[in-house]
């Protein structure tokens, strides 16, 4: 595989593993130091719920969660930016599953923004859609994965 196929898969998922923890600094920024210049902790909610109802996962649950997302994130990453290791190894199967479950999530995402701007139209178009544009980001970085495997990665395994 050419070095440059690697690096840019490497950037890519770095860059989606960079927007998630940002996403996750920001949370728990405003619960645990109630920063003021950042959304309120309903925002980070899901937009579908009534302003104000708790999420479907509770932040002191979600938290560690997300945590041990980033870590695999990053363990992912890694491997593509060291051209070596467990994740890039190519394997087509594993990114058709990724690519097709990823196709899967952003239109969930993308069905779950419409029913958002159709019932609630004082959230338009960006109140309370933090939880959505972050699983549009987790969408990204699971489809990049997968079309390595299915793409550049599996080419040059063959």
């Amino acid at each position: 595989m050419a070095r440059d196929d690697y690096s840019r898969y490497a950037f890519i998922l770095w860059l989606f593993t960079f927007l998630f923890f940002l996403r996750v600094l920001a949370q728990a920024l405003v619960a645990y130091f109630h920063v003021p210049y950042l959304p309120p902790m309903e925002a980070w909610y899901d937009p579908i719920l009534p302003t104000g109802t708790s999420g479907l996962i509770p932040y002191p649950i979600l938290f560690p969660i997300q945590i041990l997302i980033l870590i695999l994130q990053a363990k992912i990453s890694r491997d593509f930016s060291r051209r070596g290791g467990f994740f890039v190894v190519p394997r087509k199967k594993m990114g058709q599953l990724l690519r097709g479950f990823s196709i899967l999530y952003f239109l969930g995402m993308a069905l779950r923004y419409i029913v958002t701007m159709a019932f609630f139209p004082e959230r338009r178009w960006l109140g309370n859609t933090v939880p959505i544009f972050f699983h549009f980001v987790l969408a990204g970085f699971l489809f990049a994965l997968g079309h390595f495997h299915t793409g550049a990665g599996a080419r040059n395994s063959s």
